[in-house]
């Protein structure tokens, strides 16, 4: 073979390999919502989120996503658990719900040491019970749990800390009404918390969403917000739940943020019934 012909056929080899190698892999991620809890209309409205964070979702590059009713007895969960590379629990009492049924708890358990991306959104993180709080904070870092919880509705800036986490990148400061559940309990552990969002509340600045990357390098992302179903009419929000997404897959987040507009009927309840 031409030693030419020989060199340029190797450049190429090497060119199409590193362009395969940068194609980023499909991760699956269940999206899990539940039917009303008792709430009113425009609050806890589980399904109708998981709609918008798939609306989000697809459009990002290698992302596929199932949205799960995740309503007891939820029988095949853990199966689809085990093919899943991330989860988004979005749901009433997640952390009692998660502690229901030990073979949930061994999937998701399973799932996090698969360095499975694991984010929790508002009272998907909750329990009144005390007991939960323990085998949820292993898992997502942070927990709004126990008779002492704190939340409150409240009109105030939600801002990124300084210096900015990753997965605020687009993300500005952002006048809103909303309920925030606040003084999380957070997981003692060996790699930190660290806090994204934070909110003051009566005098204080409040830790609303939280970044963990565990022990085994697998990561979580929480955010207490967005009881009111109408902010996710915020682009800041948006981009937020989709960047938490990203980073829990360990996926790279646009300099500028990702693109996050949707179908504005998504915004509409009607959908989600």
């Amino acid at each position: 073979m031409p030693r030419p012909f020989a060199t340029a056929l190797f450049v190429w080899f090497v060119i199409a390999t590193l362009a395969y190698g940068a194609e980023p892999s499909n991760k699956r991620v269940l999206l899990l919502g539940q039917k009303p809890d008792g709430h009113p209309p425009g609050t806890h409205e589980y399904v109708a989120g998981m709609k918008i964070v798939a609306a989000l979702l697809a459009k990002q590059p290698g992302i596929a996503t199932t949205l799960e009713s995740a309503d007891e007895p939820w029988n095949d969960g853990p199966q689809k658990l085990r093919e899943a590379d991330g989860a988004v629990v979005f749901l009433s009492q997640g952390a009692v719900w998660l502690s229901a049924d030990p073979r949930r708890l061994d999937a998701f358990a399973s799932l996090a040491a698969r360095k499975g991306g694991l984010v929790v959104i508002h009272w998907g993180m909750g329990t009144k019970a005390v007991e939960p709080i323990q085998p949820w904070l292993q898992l997502f870092g942070g927990c709004h749990g126990g008779p002492d919880r704190r939340f409150k509705v409240i009109d105030a800036t939600l801002e990124p800390v300084a210096p900015p986490h990753v997965i605020t990148r687009g993300v500005s400061p952002l006048p809103v009404h909303e309920e925030f559940y606040y003084a999380l309990k957070f997981v003692k552990s060996s790699t930190p918390i660290e806090p994204v969002l934070q909110v003051e509340i009566e005098g204080r600045r409040e830790t609303v969403a939280w970044a963990w990357t565990r022990p085994d390098g697998g990561r979580s992302f929480g955010f207490s917000g967005l009881h009111f179903h109408d902010n996710w009419r915020h682009e800041s929000y948006r981009r937020l739940i989709t960047h938490g997404v990203l980073w829990s897959l360990g996926r790279e987040i646009p300099v500028g943020g990702a693109d996050v507009a949707i179908d504005t009927q998504l915004l509409k309840l009607a959908e989600s019934k």
